[in-house]
């Protein structure tokens, strides 16, 4: 199983309600709609609680900021993912990030690639 993992952070004039529903109610649809097209076999997005709430794991961490919330996107394999129609899918790929620059800070938002290991 092949994973994309997108740790996400809103634009700045965004707060984190407005960002967190846009990309649940907006956002989340449209990769839906596109999802056979891209060969997409699953979609979930963790939307991060109140800065508060993670605050002391972080500082006991010392770790960076936080995020506004993570996408994780499944395909089946690199090869299946490649089987889907090149223009089409590039179509589908160019209406994803159009409207992932409405809501997203994308040059502080990371995403990789990744197989998926199931512990338990």
């Amino acid at each position: 199983m092949l994973k994309l993992t997108f740790a996400l952070v809103r634009r700045p004039e965004l707060t984190r309600e407005q960002f967190q529903d846009y990309w649940l109610n907006t956002h989340g649809p449209l990769v839906a709609s596109v999802r056979e097209t891209l060969r997409i076999r699953r979609y979930v997005q963790l939307h991060s609680l109140l800065p508060e709430a993670s605050a002391p794991l972080r500082e006991t961490r010392g770790g960076p900021e936080g995020f506004d919330g993570v996408a994780q996107l499944w395909w089946d394999s690199f090869e299946d993912m490649a089987s889907a129609e090149p223009q089409a899918a590039r179509a589908a790929g160019a209406l994803l990030l159009e409207d992932e620059k409405r809501f997203i800070d994308l040059a502080r938002s990371p995403l990789w690639w990744g197989h998926e290991h199931v512990i338990f």
